[in-house]
């Protein structure tokens, strides 16, 4: 699929997003319902009772997209006015996908030196605590590591409504699905499997995490510098909890025997020869964007006949791993239950459901087969399911909500939430 530039311009020509009013005004009692006088009876409702605003305002389908623009997709540290089409982006997808408005908030003037260099995680966390009553959730997003794990720690203690940093989670649920099905495909163990991480910021830790929460025990995390070891002296602290004791120190040395590679890192860097190094049955996530730690085809020739499994962060592959297929739906689980946080039991709840999506093949809705020009059937090529998928909706979100419900952090009566 060829994209051209004066399409992709077009298509962001006045930006992606806008105001949809849900109340008409055609007459003067229109305004004064809808205005004065009779929106201050609705202003002392709330100022009585706080939760009055998840019925009588759009908060309760309403979330933030928190960004300052320091870890923007594989562009880096554009700043938050550059960042504002990632933003408008994201909130189209909640809506289209999840059917949860979202809005844009970049924010400026959140840097230890003004307009440039590292986030003040105090500055961040008093601009989102400002700007939070609006909003029944927060998504932060392309927030540099490791001022990233900080903020999403202290909002979380803060406020009382979810905060969720999308690009720490929401490729680690995603990965960990596809990491099931690839067990169940190659017969291997999540337990028993040598797992390789490459890229240490803020996905590859928590994709780290998840894998551990779901059983995995031997991950090897790789950073720039090469393996994350006990003899290092340069770790932060996210890293320093996956130090391990060995003599590897490079990527390469890190593949040979490895069932698993996870690419979160840069283009490019893992060479054919480092594929045809790992076990039997290897899976190959290679999901740096646009262009991948190794290309698709250079994996397949690389493996000839012998059986593998890749995947990609792009849509024009098999095996899209994009976080669209977890966050407007765990949003939508936790607004139904005005949860006030999201849980690791949540995360993983969303992790299995997409997992067992994948394996309903065969109740795949013809749309799905209309959007992609071909039917799809659980095996290598359709380990995960695909973001065009209608069911997605109600069948991860539902399990969000569940799961809520069973961890204690619903606000919403659980005999009002309708799954």
């Amino acid at each position: 699929m060829k994209i051209k530039k004066k399409e992709i311009l077009a298509m962001h020509l006045g930006g992606k997003v806008g105001v949809r009013v849900l109340r008409e005004l055609k007459t003067q009692k229109d305004l004064s319902l809808a205005y004065t006088p009779g929106v201050a009876k609705v202003c002392e409702m709330i100022h009585k009772n706080q939760t009055e605003a998840y019925k009588y305002t759009a908060k309760g389908n309403l979330v933030a997209v928190v960004t300052d623009g320091t870890a923007v997709l594989g562009l880096g540290d554009i700043g938050a006015r550059a960042s504002i089409p990632v933003m408008e982006g994201k909130a189209v997808l909640f809506k289209e996908f999840g059917d949860v408005e979202a809005w844009p908030v970049p924010l400026e003037n959140v840097r230890v030196n003004g307009k440039y260099g590292r986030t003040s995680v105090d500055k961040v966390i008093k601009a989102v605590t400002a700007i939070s009553p609006m909003y029944g959730g927060i998504n932060l997003e392309d927030i540099a590591a490791p001022e990233c794990f900080e903020i999403e720690e202290k909002l979380e203690q803060s406020l009382d409504i979810p905060v969720f940093h999308d690009d720490q989670w929401g490729t680690a649920i995603i990965v960990v699905a596809a990491t099931k099905n690839y067990c169940l495909l190659s017969n291997k163990k999540i337990e028993n499997l040598n797992i390789v991480i490459n890229g240490a910021g803020a996905a590859g830790i928590r994709t780290a995490d998840m894998l551990k929460e779901s059983g995995a025990k031997d991950i090897t995390l790789v950073d720039s510098k090469g393996v994350i070891h006990q003899g290092r002296q340069d770790l932060n602290m996210q890293k320093l909890g996956y130090a391990i004791k060995t003599n590897k120190r490079t990527l390469e040395d890190a593949m040979k025997g490895s069932d698993m590679f996870i690419g979160v890192s840069v283009a490019n860097c893992v060479k054919p020869k480092m594929v045809k190094s790992m076990n039997v049955y290897p899976a190959i996530f290679a999901m740096a964007n646009p262009t991948p730690e190794i290309m698709p085809e250079k994996v397949k020739k690389a493996m000839g006949k012998k059986p593998y499994i890749m995947a990609t962060g792009r849509s024009d592959y098999p095996n899209q791993i994009n976080n669209v297929l977890g966050f407007p739906y765990i949003f939508r689980g936790v607004l139904k239950t005005r949860a006030s946080h999201i849980t690791i039991s949540m995360k993983l709840a969303a992790s299995n459901a997409l997992a067992q999506l994948a394996r309903k093949s065969e109740g795949l809705p013809e749309e799905v087969k209309k959007a992609y020009g071909h039917d799809f059937e659980f095996g290598p090529e359709y380990i995960i399911p695909v973001p065009f998928d209608p069911r997605l909706r109600d069948y991860v979100s539902e399990a969000v909500a569940k799961a809520a419900i069973t961890d204690g952090v619903n606000k919403l009566d659980k005999k009002k939430i309708k799954l």
